[in-house]
């Protein structure tokens, strides 16, 4: 018996108001490649398979882009705010969709949880360093909140506009640093390319270790089609996002990676890692590479950056999150107020009550005294990543399943079938690394990183629960784009 359904009303995203260019600004901004150059890449390295580090990027740059195949066949078919959950809900059916978008809402909070604990560090240190004066964490971290919901009130547009000056800046210096790195051949080693790039890595002790930070740090791809009621043609601008997004993160990494190898000198540059972990500033690695090659100046400007890419990356995530949201209001899952829009499209209920609810976990940590780093940041930071790669997982299958039952669309043997079944077998066996060896991305010990390894399930649950719930109140066209018919 079909399900019956309450028409729900609701106001539009701005249509047009992106494009290509303007989506990868904003994918880019989500996955931050500083804060994953200046935290990732040295700890891999130390905990990994050392300067085959920069391998463990390119393979899972590989994985998504083989991922990427069916999600965008899929972007072509779904166009839709709700991005995964919709890819989800139309391939397996509403409530594993509903279940899915309390996975990516939990992964892109816990993101953002993550990146404002370590802001709140780096600027206090950054601000005492340069003025003398000392604020706790906390403080910065909600100043930060309050610019992030002005920018998420206006609009993506100008959001994009800010986020295109901010990546210039800080793609641009790493870039620098690395040319400087190649054309004064480093600490005089040599490149050491038979080193850095031999598929022996690829089996090397540590590289599921490496696997790890390296998914931590090139998430927020998928963050396109978020986008796709707002871009301008979204069957081609979502697809041609993904593809050079992945593409750019991918060699920013492996290029510049291999550079602050060289530029230590392969004999040295594991333990100039290692010295910079135990200092507990990873940072230091890039910081002390920019001025040895750049001189003076740059180690202050790459702090400042990478405290403008946490702006960047958390307003990149505040806006998918507020459209996650408003889907969900205005298919009915959530109450309706979610879905109202100003009228630069701006789905502004959904920005406040995502600032609201990020908030609440913030002061939850101040109360409790959490550890801005030991706990805010590596304990959420690992959460998403499980979040994360379930759902790719997820949505990998609800792609094979969906051209499994609608064989009449344009999508070729590989993104239909090869792509998606690929996907599951990697990301599937990247996922059960992933949990493996989860204590070592969030620093407790196995029970505990279990039980927040754990929290993902619980977010999956409770979607799936609230679809329950809320299923008569979904409206037809969620009933129709979403879930092909519930019967």
């Amino acid at each position: 018996m079909a399900m019956e359904v309450e028409q729900v009303s609701s106001t539009k995203l701005k249509a047009n108001s992106l494009g290509t260019i303007g989506v990868v600004i904003l994918v880019l901004s989500a996955a931050s490649p500083l804060i994953g150059l200046t935290g990732a890449i040295p700890t891999a390295m130390v905990l990994g398979n050392g300067v085959g580090a920069p391998m463990a990027f390119v393979l899972v740059g590989a994985i998504l882009l083989i991922f990427a195949s069916g999600y965008i066949a899929m972007s072509r078919q779904v166009t839709n705010a709700g991005a995964l959950y919709a890819f989800v809900g139309r391939g397996l059916g509403l409530p594993i969709g509903l279940g899915a978008a309390g996975l990516a809402w939990w992964a892109y909070t816990t993101v953002q949880l993550a990146v404002y604990g370590f802001f709140g560090v780096v600027a206090s240190g950054t601000l005492a360093n340069y003025t003398g004066i000392e604020l706790p964490w906390w403080v910065l971290t909600l100043i930060l909140m309050a610019i992030i919901q002005v920018f998420g009130y206006l609009g993506v547009e100008i959001g994009a506009k800010v986020l295109l000056v901010l990546m210039v800046l800080e793609w641009g210096t790493m870039i620098l640093l690395s040319l400087a790195i190649l054309f004064t051949g480093g600490a005089g080693e040599g490149f050491a390319a038979g080193e850095v790039w031999s598929i022996g890595n690829l089996t090397a002790a540590g590289i599921s270790v490496a696997l790890i930070f390296a998914f931590a740090s090139m998430f927020g791809f998928e963050s396109s089609a978020l986008y796709g009621e707002e871009t301008r043609n979204p069957k081609k601008t979502v697809g041609r996002a993904t593809l050079i997004s992945i593409c750019l993160i991918t060699l920013f990494f492996a290029f510049t990676g291999w550079m602050l190898i060289v530029g230590y000198g392969p004999s040295n540059a594991v333990e100039a890692a290692l010295a910079t972990l135990e200092g507990g500033d990873p940072a230091q690695y890039v910081f002390a590479s920019g001025e040895q090659y750049l001189g003076s100046w740059a180690p202050v400007l790459m702090s400042l950056f990478v405290i403008t890419s946490m702006f960047a990356c958390n307003l990149a995530f505040h806006n998918g999150i507020a459209r996650y949201q408003y889907t969900l209001g205005r298919d009915g899952v959530l109450p309706k107020s979610l879905s109202r829009t100003r009228a630069s499209g701006s789905p502004y209920v959904s920005s406040v009550v995502q600032t609201i609810t990020v908030l609440i976990f913030i002061l939850i940590a101040v109360v409790t005294n959490a550890d801005p780093i030991a706990v805010v940041f590596y304990w959420f930071s690992g959460i998403a990543v499980v979040a994360l790669v379930s759902l790719y997982v997820l949505t990998a299958l609800a792609v094979l399943v969906f051209f499994a039952k609608n064989k009449g669309t344009d999508a070729g043997l590989w993104a239909r079938l090869l792509s998606p079944i690929l996907s599951i077998i990697l990301l599937g066996y990247s996922l059960w690394l992933i949990v493996g060896n989860f204590e070592l991305l969030v620093g407790t010990s196995k029970e505990q990183a279990l039980l927040l390894a754990a929290t993902a399930i619980v977010a999956f649950v409770v979607g799936l629960g609230i679809f329950l719930i809320r299923r008569t109140r979904l409206s037809p066209d969620a009933m129709a784009d979403l879930a092909n018919e519930v019967s």
